[in-house]
């Protein structure tokens, strides 16, 4: 099979002109079928407060009530979304912004109310890469936005790691995937405030002590957990990194 690499993208990288530009360089660099998702969660937070929106995050998830869902579709779906389509073609790397709702490409369901309520938050349900697929073979490059639909008219704010987890798995049907998740720091790190203290192989029971003593929290818990659940599910290989090392293969690597 064919090799495919999806990179997603989130965290400061692309809400800041410099760390983007190096990002969309390295993307350039990786060869072969490609594919970028991305998020936006700073920007997101950035726009509601500008509306009098309150932001509530809670274990690096969002909550996502209705107002909230509508600055997500204009931020995630448009802003950064046609910025990263703008940037690539820029670079002559022809490309297609897209959401779950696009393509009938991802579908979710409304997480149910549970000691959290997460509101328009999707939880996905199918994937469906078949014009994805299309796209792909006449060398047109997807960028995935975080968001999904439900197959009767509503979007859902989904998790832009569990987006690029999700058609990780899929496309392992049809080509060796390579999941690349990709924010401003090296990798995963030992020590919180040390950039050089990088983990690189990072199996379960790991991932787990490092969580329990508080050194693994936040928004690095849903792209570890979706890491391992891709690693788990076929996927070729899984690594955390930054901007820089996209194309040459440094980070954290997950390990089974």
């Amino acid at each position: 099979m064919d090799r495919i690499t999806i990179i997603k993208v989130g965290g400061k990288v692309v809400e800041e002109t410099e760390s983007l530009n190096s990002l969309l360089d390295q993307f350039y660099k990786i060869s072969g079928n490609k594919i970028l998702v991305h998020g936006g969660g700073r920007s997101a937070t950035e726009f509601a407060s500008r509306l009098g929106i309150e932001t509530q995050i809670i274990e690096g998830r969002r909550i996502t009530d209705a107002a909230t869902l509508e600055v997500a579709t204009m931020v995630y779906g448009g802003l950064v979304n046609k910025k990263i389509v703008a940037g690539l073609q820029s670079r002559g790397i022809n490309s297609v912004g897209v959401t779950g709702a696009d393509l009938d490409l991802i579908r979710a369901e409304k997480r149910p109310v549970g000691k959290i309520d997460y509101g328009f938050v999707g939880d996905v349900k199918n994937v469906n890469t078949r014009e994805l697929r299309l796209l792909i073979s006449e060398n047109i490059i997807p960028v995935v936005a975080p968001l999904t639909h439900d197959g009767k008219g509503s979007l859902l704010n989904t998790n832009a790691d569990t987006i690029a987890s999700e058609l990780a798995i899929e496309l392992t049907n049809y080509f060796n995937v390579y999941l690349f998740y990709c924010f401003e720091k090296k990798g995963v790190l030992s020590i919180p405030d040390d950039d050089n203290s990088v983990i690189h192989d990072l199996d379960f029971a790991l991932f787990t002590e490092y969580q329990e003593s508080g050194i693994i929290n936040a928004g690095m818990i849903p792209k570890l957990e979706n890491g391992f659940r891709a690693k788990r599910n076929g996927v070729k290989e899984v690594l955390i990194t930054n901007h820089d090392n996209i194309a040459g293969g440094k980070g954290t690597r997950i390990l089974l």
